[in-house]
């Protein structure tokens, strides 16, 4: 595979400003980055630095104020509000601090949902979702809801819900940042083990130097811009 085509995502001149009132307020300024496949990065920075910001921004979640972003040489921000969201359904997964599981869903339901949703068989999706389950190490957790599982068993079904449509990259907001010290590691080092044996490219956003430390980069933002 040549450079180019091992890079899964080009970001160029990134800016993102948000209105307050009758205030322009800018959050990122000028950021240029580029990931590639199978990479596992952290992003880092105090609070207000604009990581969550540039994270939505990869994530197709929210748009820039201007400049690019390049999802395998496709500037998505081009497509239509539909096509995005189609786009983001089906190449990259979410995990964010807070789990946001449906309390009424079993395990295997709530990792389906994104399956479902881009047009998978439900008997398809059933098998997916049990397949990843297992993969996160919740075999014994099929049918248990939310509110019967811990918070790291929660956050493993997050995880499983990014999954199961089979990313290109998996951005995580604070996994562990809910969780005590001992489940977080544990989520951490299930994170760094699908990296390392299926190769699945991660951005993780942490406050947490120990989880950065694992990590193949590590962006550190200061005042909107990387360091």
């Amino acid at each position: 595979m040549s450079e180019r085509e091992d890079i899964l995502i080009s970001v160029h001149g990134l800016y993102k400003s948000f209105k307050k009132d009758s205030r322009i307020l800018p959050v990122l300024k000028g950021i240029d980055l580029r990931i590639r496949r199978g990479e596992m990065i952290g992003i880092v920075g105090v609070s207000g630095a604009g990581k969550s910001t540039l994270l939505h921004l990869l994530g197709a979640i929210d748009r820039p104020s201007s400049g690019d972003i390049r999802f395998d040489g496709i500037d998505i921000f081009k497509m239509s509000d539909t096509k995005i969201a189609e786009f983001r359904n089906k190449r990259i997964g979410f995990v964010f601090q807070l789990h946001h599981l449906l309390p009424e869903f079993t395990s295997i339901e709530n990792t389906m949902m994104p399956a479902l949703i881009m047009g998978r068989k439900r008997n398809e999706a059933i098998e997916r979702a049990k397949q990843i389950l297992t993969d996160v190490g919740l075999r014994e957790r099929f049918h248990h809801k939310p509110g019967e599982l811990s918070g790291g068993e929660q956050q493993r079904v997050a995880i499983a819900r990014a999954l199961v449509n089979n990313p290109d990259i998996v951005l995580a907001d604070e996994p562990t940042g809910n969780l005590d010290s001992e489940t977080g590691r544990s989520i951490q080092e299930l994170m760094c083990r699908l990296n390392r044996d299926k190769k699945q490219t991660f951005i993780i956003v942490t406050h947490n130097e120990t989880i950065a430390s694992k990590m193949d980069n590590i962006l550190r933002l200061v005042d909107g811009r990387i360091l």
